[in-house]
């Protein structure tokens, strides 16, 4: 679909849109709006938008993204928490591009989301609120198999974590744990001087790609749990990071073996299968 001349919401709009509200953007909320449409339609083309596409948005604000989606072609379904930014969402859609009738707009807050209206989304494309990014992402990911693809914009150093490989200094259990949904890449970085209020850190774009978990007998729970306990204590050997979710050291010992683990490396090194047949084991 081309883009719509003025379908966009430009700085001024959005100051003005902001004041007319009464809104003063919090850092509770993670309120961080994006004033360029530029970024808005590059954030659109790198998630692969297609017309009729049903995508979840998480978090729209003002609706700068919002527009982005609905003048691509794609049909949205805005979770957001506010109230005052959830009631004139519609409004300001149908002012910018009128007749469109392409979203549907559910107050909540998204970590306690279980269903959505309308179809099921295919993507989830967000601005995401920096101080809860990693637990909606996770979240999303699990009740929503639907979700083919993911292409969320989060603080700089989350970006690094969600798309670190095994053994890299970032590898932790948001990399660990986002793997056993999808393979991760982070794309870009976003200035900070296209949000307002600017934030005090950098910004970037993380792509998704949905996969099969590992093939194991462990549920995702079990899998999760090991992935807790290695990383707890980072520096910890295995074994000894192990020993209280295994019984024993002894038995982790048992269990690391049988799962064709090292007792002695620690949980920065492995990948999301190692995690799996280690729960495998422990069960």
């Amino acid at each position: 679909m081309s883009e719509i001349p003025g379908a966009l919401l430009g700085p001024a709009e959005i100051r003005d849109l902001a004041g007319r509200l009464g809104l003063r953007p919090t850092k509770t909320l993670g309120q961080n709006f994006v004033i360029d449409g530029g970024t808005v339609r590059k954030i659109v083309r790198a998630a692969r938008v297609t017309p009729g596409e049903r995508v979840v948005e998480i978090g729209p604000g003002l609706g700068s993204l919002t527009l982005g989606l609905l003048e691509a072609g794609a049909s949205v379904v805005a979770v957001e928490i506010d109230p005052l930014l959830a009631g004139v969402l519609p409004e300001t859609v149908a002012a910018h591009l009128p007749g469109t009738g392409r979203l549907d707009v559910v107050l909540a807050d998204a970590l306690r989301v279980t269903e959505l209206p309308g179809p099921a989304p295919t993507a989830l494309v967000a601005n995401l609120p920096y101080n809860v990014s990693v637990p909606v992402l996770l979240t999303f990911l699990e009740r929503f198999e639907s979700l083919e693809r993911v292409l969320v914009m989060v603080q700089s150093e989350v970006a690094d974590r969600l798309a670190a490989p095994p053994g890299s200094r970032t590898y932790g259990v948001p990399s660990a744990k986002v793997a056993w949904y999808a393979s991760a890449r982070r794309t870009s970085t976003v200035a900070r001087s296209v949000f307002w209020p600017v934030p005090n850190v950098d910004s970037a774009l993380v792509a998704l790609e949905r996969r099969d978990p590992p093939v194991t007998t462990a549920s995702r729970q079990e899998v999760f749990a090991v992935i807790d306990a290695a990383f707890a204590q980072r520096r910890k050997m295995l074994r000894s990071a192990l020993a209280t979710l295994a019984g024993s050291p002894q038995a982790a010992i048992r269990a690391l073996e049988a799962a064709r683990v090292d007792p002695q490396s620690r949980g920065e090194r492995l990948a999301i299968a190692d995690f799996a047949r280690i729960a495998q084991a422990l069960a």
